[in-house]
């Protein structure tokens, strides 16, 4: 097995930029567009109150993306303590070996030791194998925000990071078009 190692860097750091730029031409092949229109800003991941991991393989070379910002209540449908997990990708010949899994649980971590409450992802319908690692990792579907809020491709997932305090916090009702 390949062995990898997670490195906190700056989204703005050559080589999140070289994945950032791969997932969008993947965003793009499988809906065709232009990619996620999402405005991020590199100040949005730095710890404490953000962060942002890439996996590197034996070689040093970087295979896996992700990171989380952090989020409250706005015009946009995000609760307050949200931390909204973007960028999670895997390129293709590094995919099976439980990269986006790792990068998950550091971030969910991360953002729980950071006073986050709810980790929260939007993606898309042409994204199954994503719909599949978020469900299978306890994500349950829940009201859109975002960008893509009203798009009928996209789909809202949350988790709550204190599930104790989770239970005593309502869910938010859902936004309609």
């Amino acid at each position: 097995m390949n062995m990898h190692f997670l490195r906190p860097v700056a989204f703005d750091h050559p080589d999140a930029v070289q994945l950032n730029d791969e997932v969008q031409l993947e965003y793009a092949e499988r809906y065709g567009d232009d990619g996620d229109a999402t405005w991020l800003d590199p100040g949005m991941f730095v710890p404490p109150h953000g962060l942002y991991l890439l996996a590197y393989d034996g070689r040093g070379r970087p295979v896996a993306s992700g990171g989380w910002r952090p989020q409250d209540a706005n015009d946009e449908a995000y609760s307050d303590g949200d931390a909204e997990l973007k960028r999670m990708f895997v390129i293709r010949e590094a995919r099976g070996h439980g990269l986006a899994r790792r990068i998950l649980a550091a971030l969910e971590e991360d953002a729980r030791a950071a006073g986050r409450t709810r980790m929260v992802l939007e993606t898309g319908t042409k994204q199954p194998e994503a719909i599949n690692l978020y469900a299978s990792s306890g994500y349950a579907p829940c009201a859109k925000f975002g960008l893509y809020r009203f798009d009928e491709l996209s789909r809202c997932y949350a988790k709550p990071l204190n599930p104790a305090a989770a239970a005593a916090r309502p869910e938010p009702t859902a936004v309609t078009a």
